[in-house]
């Protein structure tokens, strides 16, 4: 079956993106030419300007994607969410992390290039919204006060879950992007496992004052 314009256009785009995606994530940005992008694509250099005018704006399209996609319901970290992993599972919550970054390696790598290359230029306004995006997913899932009196006084659940999700994701990106496998010392369902019950109980024992409060209570 014979191709429309349109079709051959949109495999094109797709060609393009993901060779620049190959390369951004391997050399960086001033590393890759868009001669060599083409030549991965399989196109021509001509082709690859027809669709994008820069090699920026490659890289920000790549971007755009990358934070369409983690907005996705079908995101696994976002389904473990969904799923109330947080608070009642962070073992889940830390997985979700897991395959969320394995899922998405490059794209992850092309905000440490963001951040090397450009001074965090094209990420920072997405860092910057991200509370909102946080408090806003609460909301939803547990509207009023229903999440806030689960925690321990003086807490706010976005600042617990906003903490929880950077230490798995960071994790992650340390052990799959940078290949450092057990970075704590530690095998990682271990970790894992010592990280949640932190994020959950803390991480000094109750002075024994309180601790006789607490009993009582």
């Amino acid at each position: 079956m014979r191709l429309t314009q349109g079709e051959k256009s949109e495999r094109s785009q797709v060609a393009i993106l993901q060779a620049a995606l190959h390369l951004f994530s391997r050399q960086g940005y001033r590393g890759t030419s868009i001669r060599e992008i083409a030549t991965e694509a399989g196109l021509s250099t001509g082709n690859v300007y027809h669709h994008f005018p820069d090699k920026e704006t490659l890289f920000t399209t790549l971007l755009a994607q990358y934070w369409e996609d983690i907005d996705d319901p079908e995101l696994p970290f976002n389904k473990a969410l969904a799923a109330g992993a947080f608070p009642d599972d962070m073992e889940a919550l830390a997985r979700a992390a897991e395959q969320t970054i394995r899922d998405h390696r490059q794209y992850v790598a092309l905000i440490y290039v963001d951040v090397v290359e450009f001074e965090g230029n094209h990420i920072r306004k997405f860092y910057s919204e991200m509370s909102g995006r946080f408090a806003r997913f609460l909301e939803a899932r547990y509207p009023g006060d229903a999440l806030k009196e689960r925690m321990a006084p003086g807490f706010e659940p976005r600042t617990a879950l906003m903490m929880a999700s950077r230490i798995f994701l960071q994790y992650f990106a340390v052990e799959i992007l940078f290949g450092v496998p057990e970075q704590f010392g530690l095998p990682t369902s271990v970790a894992l496992r010592e990280m949640a019950g932190i994020l959950r109980k803390g991480m000094l024992r109750p002075a024994p004052g309180k601790a006789a409060k607490v009993r009582k209570a």
